[in-house]
């Protein structure tokens, strides 16, 4: 098992020159994704913003369509809340990355009508691993703390999604892309490539 904690030596890079300023929205990777897109139609709709330094801030708004037990959050939904969020630092970095390894932990329910307000940072890199965590508390008056999350992500090069990803989709996101659609920004490197 991998482990999501930053081992002794990890570093925290800089923030990437470009990277969406603190209290700008993080914008979508690619508008089909189930966790940020807005074009997908079961989706997440995740509303992230940047954050100070290598941080982030995102809202996960349970509806109906969330639940796993009658009125409470599916908690694999929840994960994939925490995990969208946690991906999303990538876009202070600049590089593309995947999801290596999710450590959950969760605290109290999350009923269905309520916000999820995420709070996550980079906690180190070494190499081509970012390491992160994140807190979900309820945005009302209580501010519980609902889950907490660690999680390991690996960069990869633009061609994993296009080695790896169904040719069809890849090839809808390029065009989406040419036509003005979201990209991901590669850091050092003149590729934008969607997703």
């Amino acid at each position: 098992m991998r482990s999501t904690t930053a081992p002794d030596g990890a570093l925290l890079p800089t923030r990437l020159v470009g990277a969406p300023a603190p209290g700008e929205p993080i914008p979508s990777h690619y508008r089909w994704c189930f966790g940020c897109g807005t074009e997908h139609p079961t989706g997440l709709h995740m509303q992230i913003t940047a954050g100070v330094g290598l941080r982030v801030i995102g809202n996960f708004t349970v509806t109906e369509h969330h639940q796993g037990a009658p009125g409470l959050a599916h908690g694999g939904l929840l994960s994939a809340a925490i995990d969208e969020v946690l991906g999303s630092l990538n876009w202070l970095l600049g590089e593309p990355v995947v999801t290596a390894s999710l450590s959950m932990h969760f605290l109290r329910p999350v009923p269905v009508g309520s916000v999820l307000h995420i709070e996550a940072e980079v906690t180190g890199v070494v190499r081509r691993k970012v390491y992160t965590s994140a807190v979900g508390r309820l945005a009302d008056a209580s501010g519980d703390i609902a889950a907490s999350a660690s999680a390991l992500f690996v960069q990869v090069p633009i061609e994993h999604f296009m080695k790896f990803g169904n040719k069809e989709q890849v090839e809808l996101a390029i065009a989406d892309r040419a036509g003005g659609g979201p990209a991901w920004r590669t850091g050092g490197h003149d590729v934008e490539f969607n997703p």
